[in-house]
């Protein structure tokens, strides 16, 4: 394997262990934007729809538009010409976060007409004798080395299936994802993360989402001293999303009239108590325009019942 092999990693600290270790030869790509959260577009890499990421990074995450431009667009301007790889090989988690990212990278490349190129992919998740998924870079150099050699060879399907899915997430109907969950594919944990993405909209019953329904969960359970305290329950036990800090301080930001700060720790306000048994809706004071793909996540709420979604 010379450099005729394209490697596409999820983030900067896999890059920087792929080259320390000299795992792989061949050219690396960082894919580092966050497409779980905000409006997306079909085809990412047109101007219009790069515009709308920077818009939406900056106005939410405070990262500016030429720091987009060097982090994120340079690497995807290196996709120009995928079809001179000899292969492809895909770095990403069994978290929703890096699905999201993963079947937004073969789109792009399936519009790239890379058909007849080899795309592979290491994948993290379940590994034996450990009671949680882990990340690609929690693994130890010979876990990562042997992900390696058992990567997953993507077929047509497998690539179809994903690209379809980018589609549907940016449309404005959701619902449509329902019918994707059961179909069978090499991704391992594609279903998982398309049932944790249709449990992002609001609850019927509370208006707020399981995410935002657990962290009031840890709060009544654990003795959890303060919001900072709170932050690291939130990002470890989260299960499916793979969110970051950033991710996870908007979540918690939106939170702060359910919670009551004592000195001792942290407790759940009357309203955290009521939202947490499901006794009152709080759907109006949570509303934000806030998009998930194609969708506002308040435009459909989630029946826990059916795990439907219903447009309002």
């Amino acid at each position: 394997m010379g450099a005729k092999t394209l490697h596409i990693t999820n983030g900067d600290s896999l890059t920087d262990r792929l080259k320390e270790l000299h795992l792989v030869d061949g050219e690396l790509i960082t894919w580092r934007e966050m497409l779980c959260e905000g409006p997306t577009s079909i085809k990412i890499e047109t101007e219009k729809a790069i515009a709308k990421r920077k818009e939406f990074l900056q106005k939410y995450y405070r990262i500016s538009p030429a720091d987009y431009q060097k982090k994120f667009v340079s690497q995807l301007e290196k996709l120009n010409t995928p079809g001179k790889y000899e292969e492809i090989i895909l770095w990403f988690e069994y978290d929703l976060f890096c699905h999201i990212n993963m079947i937004a990278v073969i789109s792009l490349l399936l519009r790239k007409k890379i058909k007849d190129t080899p795309v592979y992919l290491v994948c993290s998740g379940r590994v034996e004798n450990e009671k949680k998924c882990l990340g690609l870079c929690e693994l130890s150099d010979i876990q990562l080395k042997k992900h390696f050699e058992d990567k997953t060879l993507l077929n047509l399907n497998d690539l179809e299936l994903a690209s379809h899915i980018w589609t549907l997430y940016c449309e404005s109907n959701p619902k449509k994802i329902v019918g994707q969950i059961k179909k069978q594919s090499s991704f391992e944990y594609l279903s998982i993360c398309l049932r944790a993405h249709l449990q992002r909209f609001p609850n019927m019953l509370t208006g707020l989402n399981i995410l935002e329904h657990n962290i009031l969960e840890m709060v009544d359970t654990y003795q959890i001293k303060n919001i900072k305290q709170l932050m690291g329950y939130a990002l470890e036990y989260q299960g499916f999303y793979g969110y970051g800090d950033m991710q996870m301080k908007r979540v918690l930001a939106r939170l702060f009239q359910f919670f009551d700060q004592t000195k001792e720790r942290l407790l759940l306000s009357e309203r955290g108590k009521l939202a947490l048994q499901q006794k009152k809706n709080f759907y109006n004071t949570q509303m934000l325009d806030w998009h998930y793909g194609g969708v506002k996540k308040y435009d459909y709420l989630y029946n826990n019942e059916t795990h439907n979604l219903l447009k309002l």
